[in-house]
C-alpha cells in the first residue's frame, strides 16, 4: 500500500506541477504530503469496507492496461517530432520498438475484450 500511496503522490503532484519527493521537508511540499496522506487512508479505508483489496488491485491494473493504449500512442507520436523532442528524437529500431510494444498492447486489449464477449 505505501508503494501505491507515494506513485499516486508523485503522479498527482508531478501532473499539477506541485514540489515533490521524500526528500522535501512536509513545509516545502505541501500538497504533495497531503496527496500522500490522502492516499495513505484512502487505501486503509479500503479495509473496512466490503470491498476486496485484491479485486481492486486486480481491476485498477487493468484498467491501468487498457489506458496505457493511448497514452502510448500519443507518446510514440511525440517522440517522433523533433519540434517537441528537439535532439532526442525517436528514431530507427528504437521507435519500431516503441511502435511494436503499442501495438503488442492494443492487441492485449482487444484480446481482453474479445475474452469479455465471449
Amino acid at each position: 500500500m505505501p508503494v501505491l500511496a507515494g506513485s499516486a503522490a508523485f503522479g498527482v503532484g508531478e501532473a499539477t506541477r506541485w514540489e515533490v519527493g521524500l526528500r522535501r521537508k512536509p513545509k516545502e511540499a505541501v500538497a504533495f504530503y497531503a496527496t500522500l496522506a490522502a492516499a495513505a487512508a484512502l487505501g486503509t479505508g479500503i479495509m473496512f469496507t466490503p470491498i476486496d483489496p485484491i479485486q481492486a488491485l486486480y481491476w485498477s491494473a487493468v484498467i491501468n492496461g487498457i489506458c496505457a493504449v493511448p497514452v502510448m500512442v500519443v507518446m510514440m507520436l511525440m517522440a517522433g517530432r523533433s519540434d517537441i523532442m528537439g535532439e532526442f528524437t525517436v528514431g530507427g529500431w528504437l521507435r519500431a520498438l516503441g511502435w511494436l510494444a503499442t501495438v503488442a498492447m492494443a492487441l492485449s486489449v482487444v484480446g481482453l475484450a474479445l475474452q469479455w464477449m465471449l
